[in-house]
């Protein structure tokens, strides 16, 4: 506390100095000294609460006052909400400013001014690595690829803690440009994006031979669950008897979309469980009704969040056969919270989930039950849907395949 206070002391003396220098030694000791007459009355646990942020009140008053040029307080409080989201050190809780805000509402209906990518980040050594480029769309015309690693947005050195904010400047007005920089192998390439209305599809479905359908999910977001039903219901009215569900590369999304496709699947019991710092658990529960086709599910190491709440609580209560490689390991759940005003929110991570068996996420991953790895000239590249020289897919659809009941 004392060195706070010498501090303290140090600022203000030294700001007196430089008062006095200017001819303005009194302007700057009334500022320091004159109070505010008015006052309220609120209780005693509001007021020490407030008095927590006194310390930032009083530089703020003093950066309003005194600093060279006119401040943009709402810029300085706006960044300081976001420290305080950052204090947490956990990068899955930041704040949304109102642009920001409109524009993650509006990518979740799957339409937005953009370049067409999707991506994710690594904690393990803070990478970002494009993970779809989306068809016909500006990045994948000027050729950013799959795997690629994204290094700089503009004058934003991506991590994964910038990411948001890289995201942020890649979205913008269609027919404006957007500098991305990419690290592919060991070779940094620059490119100019023009921004265009990108439209998102979040599943794709195809029949494959001997009665295997194949559904790819890309994403859970938007209207998904109901593209997922609609394309379920294709498949076996084109004659399915088993069903291949590709997870891979899908980073998750909203919880609740992941818990109604597994409703598809799974009569009744638990899906999956939260549980927050307080021990309070809740579960993800089943309803009746489901359909009991064969099931594979398709999954990587960029599978997380809700497709390892789907993958892994399927593959957990016996209803799910997985191949691929080990997933991500996102196992901690966001709540998506607006603000008073409804213009601007956060995201907060509030509880982790486990599987029914209690089994752990976070940090650890799902494991298949057939580990197959894609070769290495194979894995960024974008087969067409249904591709059999994919030798993941190719041994979904062999699992797949002897799960039939003749």
């Amino acid at each position: 506390m004392k060195k706070r206070i010498a501090v303290l002391c140090a600022l203000i003396l030294l700001l007196s100095g430089l008062a006095i220098l200017n001819g303005q030694a009194s302007g700057i000791s009334e500022f320091l000294s004159k109070k505010d007459s008015s006052t309220v009355t609120i209780s005693r646990e509001e007021y020490d609460r407030l008095q927590r942020y006194a310390e930032m009140d009083e530089i703020l008053k003093i950066v309003e006052e005194w600093y060279y040029e006119e401040p943009d307080v709402d810029k300085l409080i706006e960044n300081a909400t976001k420290g305080l989201l950052y204090g947490l050190e956990d990068p899955y809780s930041f704040y949304y400013n109102e642009t920001e805000w409109k524009e993650m509402w509006e990518d979740d209906e799957g339409k937005y001014g953009g370049i067409g990518i999707q991506m994710q980040g690594k904690t393990a050594d803070n990478t970002v690595t494009i993970t779809r480029v989306f068809k016909d769309t500006p990045a994948e015309r000027v050729g950013i690829k799959k795997g690629d690693q994204l290094v700089r947005v503009e004058d934003v050195e991506v991590n994964f803690y910038s990411m948001q904010n890289a995201v942020n400047i890649m979205r913008g007005t269609p027919g404006e440009s957007v500098e991305v920089e990419v690290l592919r192998g060991s070779e940094y390439i620059t490119f100019q994006v023009p921004r265009a209305e990108i439209v998102v599809n979040y599943v794709d479905y195809t029949m494959l031979e001997d009665q295997v359908g194949y559904i790819a999910l890309y994403d859970f977001a938007g209207e998904c669950q109901k593209e997922f039903a609609a394309a379920f219901d294709a498949l076996k009215a084109q004659g399915a008897k088993a069903l291949v569900v590709d997870l891979r590369d899908n980073p998750g999304g909203w919880t609740d979309a992941a818990q109604a496709v597994g409703d598809l699947f799974l009569n009744d019991g638990v899906l999956v469980y939260t549980e927050d710092r307080y021990g309070t658990k809740e579960n993800m529960t089943m309803t009746a009704g489901a359909d009991d086709i064969p099931l594979v599910m398709l999954v990587n190491a960029n599978s997380a969040s809700s497709s390892e709440i789907l993958s892994g609580g399927l593959q957990d209560r016996g209803r799910a056969v997985l191949v691929g490689t080990k997933t991500y390991g996102k196992g901690i759940i966001q709540a998506v919270i607006p603000l008073n005003n409804n213009k601007e929110g956060f995201q907060l991570t509030f509880a982790q989930y486990f599987l029914p068996s209690g089994k752990k996420v976070h940090k650890e991953g799902i494991t298949p039950d057939i580990l197959c790895e894609m070769p290495e000239e194979l894995a960024n590249e974008n087969l067409p849907l249904g591709d059999m020289t994919d030798p993941q897919l190719k041994t979904a659809w062999e699992t797949a395949k002897g799960m039939i009941q003749e």
